[in-house]
């Protein structure tokens, strides 16, 4: 049974918090505004990665990642992007069961028309109020997990007035 580590909008910021919560996964999917590519690189050391380019990723080495990346994990395709206003625009939704997306920074986890949509939220800078979160999927054969995972990391989150 496949475990999927998910992260989204790290900003050039991997938090050792997150880094620990990958560890084990059998494959890394990073769903935009990634910020560096030493982020790559160290997720790369924990497992093999599949990443899309976000709004803010700019360079060299975002310029040769997919805006979109559809994935086959036993009988899952998963859909990659980083911005889910975008998902009209692809002709690949049709055949996902999973979609895969960040740029909210706000997690979330719904199932829509038969089809499961995971924003993991942000793994990276803490923004407001939101938390700093992770997200995995287990996949066995058509059967999928996923669940949402807040980090304890140090710091207190600012409330807005």
């Amino acid at each position: 049974m496949p475990r999927i580590g998910v992260v989204s909008d790290t900003h050039g910021l991997l938090r050792p918090e997150a880094e620990a919560f990958l560890k084990g996964s059998d494959v890394i999917l990073h769903a935009g505004d990634i910020g560096s590519p030493e982020i790559l690189e160290r997720l790369s050391a924990i497992a093999p990665v599949n990443a899309v380019r976000g709004n803010n990723d700019v360079g060299a080495w975002a310029d040769a990642l997919p805006e979109v990346a559809l994935l086959q994990i036993e009988d899952v395709r998963i859909l990659l992007l980083h911005d889910l206003a975008q998902i009209e625009e692809r002709a690949e939704t049709r055949d996902a069961g999973v979609v895969v997306s960040g740029h909210s920074h706000k997690p979330a986890l719904r199932t829509v028309d038969g089809v499961l949509y995971l924003n993991p939220g942000s793994a990276g800078p803490r923004r407001f109020t939101l938390p700093v979160s992770v997200a995995e999927l287990t996949v066995s054969g058509a059967s999928i997990d996923a669940r949402i995972v807040e980090l304890p990391v140090p710091g207190k989150r600012l409330r807005r007035r």
